[in-house]
């Protein structure tokens, strides 16, 4: 394999190769083909040059979605309730109990 390093006209001349190639697709086929074309291309890329994918795809997840943490489910009935409770207690004073509000009537 040949080796071209950065700042010499041969990257220049590989690089100016590299756009104008993603220009004329971009003309030839449209801009999200292209775009498809290009995530496919490094997907496959990714697949075959990459020895270590399940770590690189671990701490590429780990980074998005937090692990070994308990979470705790919603009971969104109860935490209506608290809003409902924590309002009319605005409202109507010293009542903090929708149930007593209730039996007062």
């Amino acid at each position: 394999m040949f080796k071209i390093e950065k700042g010499t006209p041969k990257c220049g001349i590989v690089t100016g190769a590299i756009f104008a190639a993603i220009g004329a697709l971009v003309m030839i086929i449209g801009f999200w083909k292209t775009l498809i074309l290009a995530v496919l291309f490094l997907l496959g890329y990714f697949t075959g040059a990459v020895s270590k994918k399940s770590d690189i795809v671990k701490d590429a997840v780990g980074r998005f979605v937090p692990a070994n943490k308990e979470h705790e489910a919603i009971n969104f009935r109860a935490e209506l309730e608290k809003e409902q409770e924590a309002q009319l207690s605005k409202e109507t004073g010293n009542k903090t109990n929708l149930n007593d509000l209730e039996n007062e009537e």
